[in-house]
């Protein structure tokens, strides 16, 4: 796949440090031809940890930084450095357009509140969401947002979650006409706050737009594979988010488990293996790595912090293909065709 810019890495964020970062970013380039890197943070660290990297040496160009966003600051604390962070050069290095994308394992909150003060929202959104891919039993991975950006909204946030999660899904997914649904209590009509009876009823109506809703979905199918983007404020969707992961760790554990309770389990498990690595690829987060903020005017993308160099990699390869194919101009697009009809 051909890359058309370049991809600012915060090459210090993270809990694994320089090198997972630099591993992950190596994977990326040799995954994507022609893909090339600005590598943000200590000079001297990056420059060591690319001597096992020559691959990505060779398509990269350091820029230092002198100082490291903590994972505990706050993001008051944050904004303040940000000009000396490499969190904070790496997202301006998107604004001033010599990067595509900027990508970071660092503290979320310091990466929202630099990326909304930086590259602020596009015309028409009133607050950025953050979206990320959730595993399911469908054909696809699924959509979800808001994940914490947001803690509480009104009908006019979620229609507009709606519209930017479908243009990601529509990107990331490769889907024409992505299937949306709000996350809600039950799938009744009249279930719900007023808010989001409200967002359902102008996403009914807004025919025009390259998106079929489908109207509610409750908690206990989030991984039906049923829908392609599904849309709550971020306080339910960050409770979903951690419920999801805790389960499939919680799945993993009693596998572990079960198969290592006698002779007769572990002969078991030699015969179950490929349907159990398949299970633990499927559940594994690294291979699902990557929650974007949707409605900037640029790309930043948030690497979980305790990703290894697999998740890494695809952290960046999905903001790769999310400024190969424009999300930002799709997001645009699809917000102005429904202002102007709801006009």
């Amino acid at each position: 796949m051909t890359v058309p810019s370049r991809i600012a890495v915060d090459a210090m964020g993270g809990d694994e440090g320089v090198a997972v970062m630099l591993a992950g970013a190596a994977r990326a380039r040799r995954r994507f031809e022609g893909m090339e890197f600005l590598l943000v943070g200590d000079e001297s660290r990056i420059r060591d940890g690319l001597k096992a990297h020559p691959n990505l040496a060779a398509a990269s160009e350091i820029v230092h930084a002198a100082e490291v966003v903590a994972s505990d600051a706050k993001p008051s604390q944050a904004i303040r450095r940000a000009k000396t962070t490499s969190m904070g050069i790496a997202i301006d290095l998107v604004k001033q357009g010599r990067a595509g994308a900027a990508v970071s394992s660092g503290n979320t909150g310091a990466l929202m509140a630099m990326a909304k003060l930086s590259l602020r929202t596009m015309a028409g959104i009133d607050r950025p969401a953050l979206a990320a891919l959730l595993p399911s039993l469908g054909d696809n991975d699924t959509v979800m947002l808001d994940l914490g950006a947001n803690t509480e909204v009104d009908e006019r946030n979620l229609v507009q979650f709606a519209v930017m999660g479908a243009a990601y899904a529509r990107t990331a997914l490769d889907l024409a006409r992505p299937r949306v649904a709000l996350l809600n209590i039950g799938t009744e009509e009249m279930k719900g706050t007023d808010s989001i009876r409200d967002a359902a009823a102008q996403l009914r109506a807004a025919k025009h737009l390259p998106l079929d809703f489908t109207g509610f979905i409750e908690g206990n199918r989030l991984s039906r594979g049923d829908v392609d983007v599904i849309v709550c404020d971020g306080f339910s969707g960050n409770i979903a988010l951690k419920t999801a992961e805790g389960t499939a760790r919680f799945v993993a554990d009693l596998l572990r488990r079960a198969f290592s309770s006698s002779l007769r389990s572990k002969v078991g498990f030699l015969i179950s293996k490929p349907a159990t690595d398949l299970l633990r690829h499927h559940l594994d987060p690294n291979n699902h790595n990557g929650a974007v903020f949707l409605g900037l005017n640029g790309i930043v993308v948030k690497s979980h912090g305790g990703a290894n160099e697999v998740g890494v990699d695809t952290a960046i390869g999905f903001a790769a293909k999310m400024v190969r194919d424009e999300l930002t101009r799709r997001i645009a697009e699809d917000l102005g065709n429904f202002e102007a009809k709801a006009a």
